[in-house]
């Protein structure tokens, strides 16, 4: 149904595809979980009309100094947690406060 309706201009390093209808509205099929955050920087900007410049390979060409796009992992076993972030309870007790 999406070939015929729509024209794929690309596929990004994680195996998401990008689409264009004739229309002009631009969408991506993710590969995996729908997670916006899993789209990179070049095609980021392509979907949101900051340019029409469509990414290619040569485009994914990094500085070393430059790291991998990884997803937002909030709420996943890999999310960043200090080591200074433990919960504590509270070591004294208290009353709960009640309207009248």
């Amino acid at each position: 149904m999406i070939k015929f309706n729509a024209k794929k201009v690309g596929i990004d390093e994680f195996g998401n595809q990008y689409f264009q209808k004739k229309t002009g509205k631009r969408f991506v099929i993710y590969n995996g979980i729908a997670e916006p955050t899993k789209i990179p920087l070049e095609w980021h900007v392509w979907m949101h009309y900051l340019t029409n410049h469509k990414p290619s390979g040569s485009d994914n060409l990094k500085y070393s100094w430059q790291k991998i796009h990884t997803p937002n992992l909030t709420g996943t076993a890999n999310a960043y947690s200090p080591a200074t972030s433990s919960i504590k309870k509270p070591n004294e007790t208290y009353e709960v406060w009640e309207a009248n």
